[in-house]
């Protein structure tokens, strides 16, 4: 594989993690805030509207945001009816082909997502609620999340087209 390659692989796993690390720490947060929502409505009898939709919020966010993390430790689901029985290689080969079905859809998504957040942005869309929050941020969380799922995808692609053709990418 050329260097370039091998550095878009290694620079992309790295933000992957990063970003993935950011997320599974971002659960400490909605935990943080469903406590808080639990102890202002239990004992001060003092009912946060905001709180449960924040917590939502949060947990939109880390699912956008941990996806590629998982899909890099290759934790994402995947059917192994007949794909653990075969050889690393065979693996590579069916995973180099199937990555573009994959990267079709990421495709799809991120223009439907960049769409919706347009909507939003040009609109100034809220979620109807007592708290009435905008929706924009979680929109460009989510379009960004899609680029970087797609760009790991990509990486992924190298890497499994390298042991495909019998040379790893570390």
């Amino acid at each position: 594989m050329p260097e370039v390659i091998k550095r878009y692989v290694k620079y992309v796993d790295y933000v992957s993690e990063k970003f993935g690390r950011l997320a599974m720490y971002s659960v400490v947060l909605m935990i943080g805030v469903l406590i808080l929502n639990a102890f202002t409505r239990n004992i001060l009898n003092i009912p946060l509207s905001w709180c449960v939709e924040m917590a939502q919020f949060i947990l939109a966010g880390y699912y956008f945001v941990g996806g590629p993390y998982s899909m890099q430790l290759g934790d994402h689901v995947r059917m192994d009816l007949l794909y653990d029985r075969y050889s690393d290689k065979t693996k590579a080969k069916i995973d180099v082909f199937t990555s573009f079905f994959l990267m079709f859809y990421l495709v799809c998504l991120l223009i439907g997502s960049i769409s919706s957040t347009m909507y939003a942005i040009e609109y100034g869309q809220r979620k109807f609620s007592q708290w009435n929050p905008s929706m924009i941020p979680i929109k460009v969380i989510m379009v960004c999340a899609i680029v970087l799922m797609l760009l790991q995808a990509l990486s992924i692609f190298f890497k499994d087209f390298a042991k495909a053709n019998g040379k790893a990418i570390q």
